[in-house]
């Protein structure tokens, strides 16, 4: 079996599952775990996002898809010499990853070109956390080893009903904002509502298992999180502090808002865990917990 993962999460599922060695290709936005990053890469971003601000990253973003064109580049030169019998992708989200038509039409080409060459595409679009971890059994199944996702999933759920039961102790749930992006302000999507639910708090601002969305500052002030974490999809946890301090205290009312002044506002890696769909999410509840 030859798999490319054209998604950093997929990646650390190939390889929470031992399939490191079967991994042929990946982005270049995987870099989890470490041997990930010797593997041969099969993208680019089209975007420069050195050095932008995150109001900078959304005006790019906005015209580049404005325009219907893709945010992201795939070698299909490269993809024919990979020879991959299982492509993993998405099409959940295509400002995160390869667009899967994009991937669709380059199968295709390839498939067309190179007689014989017919790798299985497989699409993941998990919306929960159930859906994260079911998505690990999927990849399972589709390289041929269903019985390697069992013990993992079995873990991940003792650790996820551990959270849940210190959860349920919490007499007044604190209301929690996840600010996925920060200016504009995101509120949280997909999962992220439901790891705060979980860990024992109130999620505002957001729906679980829907898409984030924009909020309008006055509906931050309205809600008056009590706890405010900071998850920008795509930041590490230095780029997320320097846009932080530099956008949110300009905010009119962010110095009266409780989670300012009782000194809960907290940055977290969100392109390490919690925008990262895959064995991760659940360090990422344990992470919102504490």
């Amino acid at each position: 079996m030859r798999i490319v993962s054209l998604l950093p999460s997929t990646t650390e599922i190939a390889y929470a599952l031992g399939l490191g060695d079967s991994l042929v290709g990946v982005t270049h936005e995987c870099d989890f775990p470490d041997a990930a990053r010797s593997k041969p890469i099969v993208t680019r971003s089209v975007l420069d996002h050195s050095g932008a601000t995150s109001e900078e990253i959304d005006h790019a973003v906005r015209q580049q898809l404005r325009a219907g064109l893709s945010l992201y580049d795939l070698d299909t030169a490269r993809l024919a010499q990979l020879a991959p019998d299982l492509i993993l992708t998405q099409a959940l989200c295509d400002v995160c990853a390869v667009a899967y038509g994009q991937v669709e039409r380059a199968v295709r080409d390839v498939s067309a070109e190179y007689a014989g060459l017919a790798p299985q595409v497989l699409s993941l679009e998990p919306n929960s956390l159930d859906d994260v971890l079911a998505t690990v059994a999927t990849v399972a199944a589709a390289a041929g080893v269903p019985e390697r996702a069992e013990a993992l999933l079995n873990e991940w759920r003792t650790r996820i009903e551990r959270v849940r039961a210190v959860g349920a102790r919490a007499a007044q749930p604190p209301r929690v904002a996840c600010l996925e992006w920060l200016d504009p302000i995101f509120g949280p999507g997909h999962w992220l509502p439901e790891l705060v639910e979980i860990a024992g708090g109130r999620a505002g601002l957001g729906t679980k298992h829907q898409d984030s969305r924009r909020v309008a500052w006055g509906d931050v002030i309205a809600f008056a999180p009590e706890v405010i974490i900071m998850t920008p999809c795509g930041f590490d946890l230095a780029h997320t502090i320097e846009e932080a301090r530099s956008v949110l205290p300009n905010r009119p009312g962010w110095h009266v808002l409780p989670a300012v002044r009782q000194g809960r506002v907290y940055a977290v890696d969100g392109n390490a865990f919690f925008s990262r769909p895959g064995p991760r999410i659940v360090e990422s509840l344990e992470l919102m917990a504490e």
